[in-house]
């Protein structure tokens, strides 16, 4: 359960180090460390202890040698030095979206700003307006970052609560007294942020499933212990909650605690017209309180007329009238996808060598797989030169005849450059496979400029995939204005994919965005974005996320099988 700790002490030491104006390839390193740590599979805490550090993707001997000092004494002395050669809250000033180093470092030298609330002092005296570059719409921009900051801050992303969250599951399904248990709560929902942590267990002895809840390694603090609920707070510290319910309310239970709020309100609704009530005990007649659904799910839906509805769709869009109609969207699953086509290698900024990542795909039973690193402009993690693409494709080919069973193609990640153009000519994106074009820089554009930057880059015939469309990265950084309408439009007459990058910081497309896309004509590609062979296995939050958004496998890109999806790019 150190997972977390460990990847937030090496993100806020790129965040330092990047203050500090260290090379951004050092910065990188502690990032990419930080993400394959994410996405690691088992806990830290086993891999050090097998003396396996360095087997993790971007781990090299120094990092190896801070993460090993950390997870024995809780404290990591660089990182102390580090904090020490900056003022305390200077590094927590780069948490608020939209604030970089460079701008960080000018509050700081010219306004003496060193914490959030500093710098909020300084925009709403309108201080910050009287610095080179800065202007009135940059002071109400960093002050509405710092609300939805805080308003975050109690919030986890998807990719962090769900590895959190999964092992306590677990154990709690080994309890000899549970039945049934299962997450709740938006985490259940797939939401792409989460508050506290929810879970339910049935069971004929609740008191003893709480106690042992209670109890369980890794538990930080107990806030509450109770017959029936105990909550916990984690060494990562997530609060999760656990309410014991009997089995045969198990069913009610769980649909009424997943929620949404919304959902539930227009589900009572429906059952109060047709002489029902629902609650978290059941269904009951009305005339005489007989109870009469409530041991599963189904059962609670199938009582009111409605199809099982899946819980990522539960928050009142349109779910239930759809489950009235028998027309809701049979959604895309893991096993849908037929490939990824958005991975990183070392010949740009990832972990692993090219023929890492073909075999970490082709172990997946992938049919298919894309290595797409980065475009020239993109020097600062080793871009791709022409003649860099050339040696790269003779690679690749090399690797498309070693490994018969998966079909290896060549992609690249192209940058979107502020007048729409790309970084190479049309000729040369002739030549791969398949062309995703992102927005890597520039993001302070205003709806209207962004807008016309990412069609002009849609409409390029040698465009497969928009990559991240609206460049947000959780907790981190906003995503810039730009109208998902038009891109969305765009997208379904162009043929473009809309990507949703399945990276736990991203998730993005958003699932609102991603129905947009559909309801659009558009198609989406899921993918993992992956920087390292480990990272393939990161696509559950995208999955989610598509699910969210009503995406069924006919929507996906990547969903095609092989010959499709050629004749589809070669058209």
């Amino acid at each position: 359960m150190k997972n977390a700790d460990a990847a937030a002490l090496l993100e806020e030491i790129a965040d330092i180090l990047e203050l500090r104006g260290d090379s951004p390839f050092r910065t990188r390193a502690y990032r990419d460390a930080a993400r394959s740590i994410q996405s690691l599979p088992e806990s830290i805490e086993d891999v050090a202890a097998g003396g396996r550090l360095e087997e993790i993707p971007g781990v090299g001997e120094s990092i190896a040698a801070k993460l090993a000092e950390y997870l024995r004494t809780g404290r990591s002395t660089y990182y102390e030095g580090l904090r020490e050669e900056v003022s305390p809250g200077l590094a927590e000033v780069l948490s608020v979206p939209g604030i970089g180093p460079k701008k960080a470092a000018l509050f700081h030298q010219e306004l003496g700003v060193a914490s959030v609330d500093e710098l909020e002092q300084a925009a709403r005296e309108h201080r910050l307006r009287t610095l080179p570059g800065i202007g009135p719409k940059t002071e109400e921009n960093v002050l509405r970052s710092i609300e939805r900051r805080r308003a975050r801050s109690e919030r986890a992303p998807l990719g962090v609560a769900l590895p959190a969250a999964l092992p306590v599951l677990r154990r709690l399904r080994d309890f000899p007294e549970v039945r049934e248990a299962d997450l709740a709560g938006s985490l259940r929902r797939m939401q792409d942020t989460i508050g506290d942590l929810d879970l339910l267990a049935s069971s004929e002895e609740p008191e003893r499933v709480v106690d042992r809840f209670v109890a369980l390694p890794g538990v930080k603090s107990v806030l509450a212990h109770g017959p029936t609920k105990g909550t916990i707070v984690t060494e990562e510290s997530l609060q999760i909650d656990l309410r014991v319910v009997r089995p045969a309310e198990y069913g009610a239970a769980l649909q009424y605690f997943t929620g949404s709020k919304a959902h539930n309100i227009k589900l009572r609704g429906l059952a109060e017209a047709q002489g029902y009530k629902v609650n978290e005990y059941g269904v009951f007649r009305a005339s005489d309180d007989r109870r009469v659904a409530g041991e599963t799910e189904e059962s609670v839906y199938r009582a009111l007329g409605l199809e099982w509805i899946p819980p990522e769709l539960r928050e009142d869009r349109g779910e239930i009238e759809a489950a009235r109609d028998r027309r809701l969207p049979r959604l895309v699953e893991a096993r849908d996808l037929r490939g990824d086509l958005h991975l990183h290698t070392d010949w740009s900024d990832g972990a692993d060598s090219p023929e890492a990542m073909v075999k970490a795909a082709r172990d997946r039973g992938y049919e298919y797989v894309v290595i797409s690193d980065h475009s020239v402009s993109m020097g600062f993690v080793h871009g791709l030169t022409l003649e860099r693409i050339r040696e790269q494709c003779r690679l690749i080919e090399e690797l498309d005849r070693r490994y018969p069973g998966i079909r290896v193609l060549q992609g690249i990640e192209v940058n979107i450059r502020a007048d729409g153009s790309l970084d190479y000519e049309d000729d040369v994106l002739a030549e791969f496979d398949v062309v995703t074009a992102s927005v890597h820089s520039g993001m302070g554009m205003d709806e209207e400029r962004m807008t016309r930057r990412i069609l002009k880059a849609i409409r390029n015939p040698h465009v497969d995939v928009l990559g991240h469309p609206t460049g947000r990265i959780l907790g981190r950084r906003d995503p810039y204005p730009v109208d998902m309408e038009a891109v969305a439009r765009a997208a379904a007459e162009s043929g473009t994919a809309l990507e949703i990058n399945a990276q736990p910081d991203r998730l993005d497309l958003k699932d609102t965005d991603a129905r947009l896309a559909k309801e659009r004509g558009a198609l989406v590609a899921i993918v993992s974005d992956a920087h390292s062979a480990a990272q393939l296995a990161m696509m559950e939050p995208g999955i989610a996320t598509a699910r969210r958004g009503w995406i069924e496998r006919e929507d996906v890109l990547n969903a095609l099988p092989l010959r499709q999806l050629l004749r589809r790019l070669q058209g």
